[in-house]
């Protein structure tokens, strides 16, 4: 078989109604053979293997899989760096299997996003719980991030509208709570978010000026 596998069916969903899309980086045909018959013994899910680390990124984003395992014996940090921008952490699940203790090197995975680390290498009976400890770690991750970019743009909003209110303030003579007032009846009336109306007339007090 050629560096990139496709179609070893297999799938089972953890949590999920749908079936899971697996990739399994592994150089090793051998080694990558039998992690694949785990796979299947562990469930139903579309198992797709890449053996090829070279053009990694491009092959996983062609695959679009729910879950990454990559499975490497002694990684360098360059490597590692490499493989974990590679496999989309921020996008999905990955799990990285080693043989090293490194705990320098386990710091940068988590660091750039690595749902498991795991030392001491890939071993079939650890398959499923390191996957549903990926996906359970993925997910609470992205929901910070949605929290996190949430509430991020709920301040640049309030500062936006804070900027409007002063501007109305100045140019009319108003209070705080009548500027407030005319900025939020401008939104009704043009049936837009209050944020929006305050940034299209910051923008354009910003032209002016």
């Amino acid at each position: 078989m050629g560096p990139l596998e496709l179609g070893v069916g297999v799938g089972h969903d953890i949590g999920m109604n749908t079936k899971l899309t697996i990739v399994v980086v592994e150089d090793d045909h051998d080694r990558g053979g039998s992690i694949v018959d785990a796979l299947e013994a562990a469930g139903d899910y579309d198992v797709f293997m890449i053996q090829e680390p070279k053009g990694l990124g491009q092959k996983i984003a062609a695959i679009a899989p729910d879950v990454v395992l990559i499975d490497i014996e002694n990684p360098t940090r360059d490597m590692l760096e490499e493989l974990t921008l590679a496999s989309g952490p921020l996008e999905r699940p990955v799990a990285m299997f080693v043989s090293g203790t490194d705990g320098t090197l386990a710091q940068t995975a988590i660091e750039a996003g690595v749902s498991a680390y795991v030392v001491d290498g890939l071993k079939p009976e650890r398959l499923r719980p390191v996957m549903d400890t990926a996906i359970a770690r993925f997910r609470m991750f992205q929901r910070m991030r949605t929290e996190l970019a949430e509430t991020k743009r709920a301040l640049e909003e309030r500062k936006v509208i804070d900027r409007a209110k002063g501007m109305i303030m100045k140019a009319r003579g108003v209070e705080e709570d009548e500027a407030y007032a005319i900025l939020r009846k401008a939104a009704m009336d043009q049936g837009k978010r209050l944020a929006d109306v305050a940034e299209a007339l910051v923008i354009a007090a910003g032209m002016l000026s």
